[in-house]
C-alpha cells in the first residue's frame, strides 16, 4: 500500500457505490434506492454499512445536496475516507460546502451541472488532496478565465 493511502481506512481498490442513472432526484433517496450492482461486490462492515471510497451520483437530477453528510454516515462506515465522488450530469446550481467537510476527496466530478458562479470554485481549496476537478458542460466556461 502506497503512503498516500495511509490515512485511510478502507481499501482504494474497493468498488464504487453506484447510484447513476437512478433518477434520483433528492440525497434523502438513496437511504431507500438500491445501488447499481457492479462486477465486485462492496464489503460491508459489521454495522451493515459500506467499504468504499468512491460514490457515483452521476446522470440523475439532483439540484441540491441537503442531508448529503448524513446519508453518507448511513451508507459508509468511514465516509471521512470518501476519495472519489462524481455528481457529474445532474441540475447542481452551485458547489455546496459541504464537500469541504470530506478532506480525503482526490477527484470531484462536476460536469454538466448549472453550475454559474466561478466563486464557487474557490470553496473547494479548503480540500487539501483534490487533484482532479472536471467542470467542463456548466454555464461558468462562458467566464473569462474559466479555466
Amino acid at each position: 500500500m502506497s503512503r498516500r493511502w495511509n490515512c485511510c481506512k478502507v481499501s482504494p481498490q474497493a468498488p464504487p457505490l453506484d447510484f447513476s442513472f437512478r433518477g434520483i432526484n433528492f440525497i434523502q433517496d438513496l437511504a431507500t434506492e438500491e445501488p447499481r450492482p457492479g462486477p465486485k461486490p462492496i464489503k460491508r462492515s459489521a454495522q451493515g454499512r459500506l467499504l468504499t471510497q468512491s460514490v457515483h451520483l452521476n446522470n440523475n437530477t439532483l439540484n441540491e445536496l441537503t442531508d448529503f453528510s448524513e446519508i453518507m454516515q448511513q451508507l459508509l462506515e468511514h465516509p471521512e475516507d470518501l476519495a472519489w465522488l462524481d455528481l457529474s450530469f445532474n441540475d447542481l446550481p452551485n458547489i455546496d460546502p459541504v464537500l469541504t467537510r470530506y478532506g480525503n476527496l482526490r477527484t470531484l466530478n462536476l460536469h454538466g451541472n448549472s453550475i454559474q458562479q466561478l466563486a464557487d470554485v474557490d470553496k473547494l481549496a479548503a480540500l487539501p488532496h483534490l487533484r482532479s476537478l472536471t467542470l467542463h458542460g456548466n454555464p461558468i466556461e462562458e467566464e473569462k478565465g474559466y479555466r
